[in-house]
């Protein structure tokens, strides 16, 4: 049976009960059959509704425990069973306490239920993200098929306004798409033949073809939900300081409660029903169902907030170890750069340049070829037609283009040396760890073209984010010191450790902890020891999977501001789990000495309704304070 049905059953019983205590000392009314009457209603809450505490409470004193549930089945039990035995010795009883400890716990779990369902939405929402079929290419013919029938290798098409049904690669056509409910990126990103698509994210303009790559459990977004399902139901190793606690706290309560009665009953006069009273007060309110609640709410908030801004928590261990980060390790090529060269100068006149530097690269598949394609197509520079292309191995290329030869390439290409203004040029520009490729034609150098692998736009404001929070950090890379330290300059980074084998990439991060703990970020197959090395591993989502199966934290949308955020989530989500502890904690220690009636001289007493009724409720605080994360500032 649910909660919300025993709660319902609980409080439809217990209402006749609530009427004669509040009608009772006004007009003297009394329920039909009166103490009779109780017994029944009560009894069918004990059975009903509260037969799970007492149950968990038995199967927790067999294995030699005790829990919050053993608060509860101890306490209402003692109420009940004394109210028989008083109403056979026609006595004041008090069932009603039972029944409404009960009801009062139940409605907290209830409320519990509502605010952990909100926590748990992000996998609800990813789940309906999912695409239900594809337009599949088959012997010739567009055919609908189920999401499940689609296999790796089918040609897919997409039109306007379609899911994408799988992760894939465009093999014709173009298009812009929203990919917000994946990556969290809030503005369309514009794809063409080769890029690669996500599953379940939505095509805008455009329609085009692509190959699925991956389908079912391999895709991204499947692999997105089985990770913040995995995270929801972990335990942070702080949650063992909890358990600890809790199995020490209830049987320490449990004797406050004995003494509790024995002082009032033996010591301060008090009967046997008063005295009763104060004790199952005291093992009312010191029910610890807020400090089992602190860690897993804050838990489900924190990574379910982080899948939306496609920042993936592993679990609850990577939260605590990110609280702790005195380093932060970056990986240089893909990580803190795009990862691919860009044109960054062009040295005269630039159209003249990117014309003849475009046409004869127009069909090289090399990188430094390719960027300068691309400089030159977005500039609008169209490639004109060549002929007698040659390539020269290790220098660069020639050919005629309208009827003079040409040549782009190095200094090793040419026969002339350049002139002071160029020379001064190039001197600059590599040392600056630029790649220099020289243009010309007739004979003469026309202008120059500097290539690099860039930083990423948003690298340098990550970095300065993370040394003004008083983070060290760290490049590690196999390129040259030269290159490394350009970039470092570029984007702030304290320290460069440059010329690296991949393999020693992880003893780096191993001696770095020697002065405290190390974050380490990257996104190659070579970077996979040193992620599984540090405290902390973050993996770029355009990474390889052995990389990302090394992190602890995967950033789907590669942008390295996410490891700011990354790192502030994890902290203020660990930072929520030990505020709620320590409420909790304080609210059941508080508690106690008013329940047992330390405060009697003051009027401040606490009945054990009163006292369920105020335990739920700092159940369901506990809760609400973890969702506050929603709100928390990350960046």
């Amino acid at each position: 049976m649910s909660v919300k049905a025993r709660f319902i059953i609980a409080a439809v019983l217990s209402a006749p009960m609530l009427a004669e205590m509040i009608l009772g000392p006004l007009t003297g009314w009394k329920l039909p059959g009166h103490t009779w009457t109780m017994l029944g209603l009560t009894t069918v809450i004990m059975i009903v509704c509260g037969a799970p505490f007492i149950h968990t409470a038995w199967a927790a004193f067999r294995n030699h425990h005790a829990n919050m549930d053993t608060l509860i089945a101890i306490g209402t039990s003692t109420a009940y069973l004394y109210s028989i035995y008083a109403m056979m010795n026609h006595q004041p009883v008090f069932f009603e306490v039972a029944a409404f400890v009960i009801t009062f716990i139940l409605l907290g779990q209830v409320f519990e239920e509502m605010t952990k369902g909100r926590a748990s939405s992000a996998i609800e929402k990813l789940l309906g993200l999912q695409a239900r079929d594809a337009e599949v290419l088959r012997d010739g013919e567009v055919v609908l098929v189920p999401i499940n029938e689609v296999t790796v290798g089918d040609i897919i098409r997409v039109r306007p306004g379609q899911k994408i049904a799988v992760d894939g690669v465009i093999t014709e056509g173009s298009s812009t798409i929203d990919e917000a409910m994946v990556t969290g990126e809030s503005m369309p990103v514009t794809k063409k033949v080769g890029d690669a698509v996500i599953g379940s994210t939505i095509n805008k303009t455009g329609a085009f073809t692509f190959k699925a790559t991956k389908v079912g459990e391999a895709a991204l977004l499947a692999q997105i939900i089985e990770m913040v399902k995995n995270a929801q139901v972990s335990r942070a190793p702080i949650q063992k300081i909890v358990d600890t606690i809790s199995n020490v706290f209830v049987p320490v309560v449990l004797i406050i409660a004995i003494i509790t009665f024995v002082a009032w009953y033996v010591f301060l006069g008090a009967d046997a029903s008063q005295a009763l009273m104060y004790g199952v007060a005291v093992l009312i309110i010191a029910c610890p169902c807020a400090l089992g609640l602190a860690t897993p709410t804050a838990l489900m908030v924190g990574t379910g907030r982080g899948a939306r801004m496609g920042i993936l928590v592993k679990n609850g261990e990577v939260l605590e170890a990110a609280n702790n980060i005195k380093t932060v390790v970056f990986d240089k090529t893909g990580t803190i750069t795009l990862g691919q060269p860009t044109v960054t100068d062009i040295i005269g006149d630039e159209k003249e340049v990117l014309l003849l530097a475009s046409s004869l690269e127009h069909s090289s598949e090399h990188p430094i070829a390719q960027a300068i394609v691309d400089k030159a197509a977005s500039l609008g520079v169209v490639p004109q037609k060549i002929t007698r292309f040659k390539a020269v191995e290790g220098k660069g290329v020639t050919a005629d283009i309208a009827g003079t030869r040409a040549f782009v390439g190095n200094v090793k290409l040419l026969d002339v040396q350049l002139s002071g203004d160029l020379a001064a040029e190039m001197q600059r520009l590599q040392n600056e760890a630029k790649t220099v490729v020289i243009v010309g034609r007739a004979g003469w150098v026309i202008g120059l073209i500097a290539v690099q692998d860039v930083p990423k736009k948003t690298s340098s404001e990550a970095i300065a984010i993370l040394k003004k929070r008083g983070l060290s950090t760290v490049m590690v890379t196999g390129d040259n010191q030269r290159v490394a330290e350009a970039i470092a300059a570029q984007v702030g980074i304290d320290e460069v450790i440059a010329e690296v084998l991949p393999g020693d990439k992880a003893n780096r991060v191993t001696s770095l902890q020697q002065s405290g703990n190390v974050a380490f970020v990257g996104d190659g197959i070579n970077d996979a020891p040193a992620l599984a090395a540090a405290d902390l591993g973050i993996a770029m989502g355009s990474g390889t999977d052995i990389a990302i199966e090394s992190g602890g934290i995967v950033l789907v949308k590669n942008d390295i501001m996410d490891v700011v955020r990354a790192l502030s989530l994890s902290q203020k989500t660990f930072g929520r789990i030990k505020l709620n502890l320590f409420w909790a904690f304080i609210y059941n220690t508080l508690g106690i000495p008013v329940a047992a009636g330390l405060f009697v001289w003051a009027g401040l007493t606490l009945s054990p309704e009163l006292a369920g009724l105020a335990m739920a409720f700092s159940s369901v605080s506990v809760v609400v304070s973890s969702l506050l994360l929603n709100r928390a500032r990350l960046a």
